[in-house]
């Protein structure tokens, strides 16, 4: 498999995942038109996409779907909640576009299998994916106040990560948000901090060449140096060496990421975690 985040943040969130059979889009958050020329940007036909997975209805997430949907005729795979409290603006879609696909469920689809599961986040029923072909695992998480325990079982495994890190908690604190906004960030069905993130890939993480794609950041309470730094500093006092045991990926709001490989990268002994147990 190859995967790029074509778009990350509150402005926009989509990711493009490709095996030698199947191409898809998880969340369609841009403009079809944005859509279109990151795909393009990364040598992507968007004729090729042949499926749209959505996470959950918020805007930043369905801002194309409508467009899209109806100008490429795609299957749409969200759970019934997600599809009920799609936001008007993105028009009517013709029902039979729509496969149900529940919280906490797996299917086949084409070469490649996928899970869903549950995430915290004020959504009407929110979700993260793992997809999977043969011995290659992407994990996408997301919108996600906290990271359970069974979150940490789903994905761990996973060669490459798409990992949120929405803020950091002193510059939210600090920053220009009406409180109500900022508790919600901070809540339980808001979004991780650089530290929650860090703290949880922790658990998540083999120190086995897995690749971490920070996520989500937000425009005004957080920095990309300062997000890398933190989940950095966090690993590294659990014994990895980041950039052999786990490699970290920067996002964009304006542009996509390279299209990569999902793969491990090889790691010499000796750059294991020395542990990966938090209490």
């Amino acid at each position: 498999m190859r995967v790029s985040v074509l778009a990350s943040g509150s402005s926009g969130n989509a990711i493009y995942i490709e095996s030698e059979e199947s191409r898809m889009l998880v969340d369609v958050g841009l403009s079809a038109k944005q859509i279109e020329l990151r795909l393009k940007a990364i040598d992507v036909d968007p004729e090729s996409i042949q499926a749209l997975f959505i996470t959950h209805e918020h805007i930043d997430h369905v801002k194309g779907l409508g467009v899209w949907a109806r100008r490429y005729q795609l299957p749409i795979f969200c759970n019934d909640a997600t599809l009920q409290n799609l936001p008007n603006s993105v028009g009517e879609i013709p029902k039979e576009l729509f496969r149900s696909f529940g919280s906490n469920n797996a299917m086949d689809w084409q070469d490649l299998h996928v899970e869903s599961f549950s995430i915290s986040h004020d959504a009407a029923d929110p979700m993260g994916f793992v997809v999977c072909k043969e011995q290659e695992k992407i994990a996408i998480v997301t919108d996600t106040g906290y990271v359970s325990s069974k979150i940490v079982e789903k994905v761990q495994g996973s060669h490459t990560l798409i990992w949120e890190s929405n803020h950091d908690v002193e510059m939210l604190r600090m920053g220009p948000y009406p409180w109500s906004t900022k508790r919600r960030i901070l809540s339980d069905v808001g979004h991780l901090s650089n530290q929650d993130s860090g703290d949880a890939l922790r658990e998540v993480l083999a120190g086995e060449g897995e690749n971490v794609y920070l996520a989500h950041l937000s425009r005004e309470n957080n920095l990309q140096e300062l997000a890398h730094l933190t989940v950095k500093n966090i690993l590294e006092d659990s014994g990895a060496e980041v950039g052999q045991a786990v490699r970290l990926f920067e996002t964009y709001a304006d542009r996509p990421t390279p299209l990569s490989p999902v793969k491990r990268k090889t790691v010499p002994v000796g750059n294991l975690f020395a542990s990966v147990s938090v209490s």
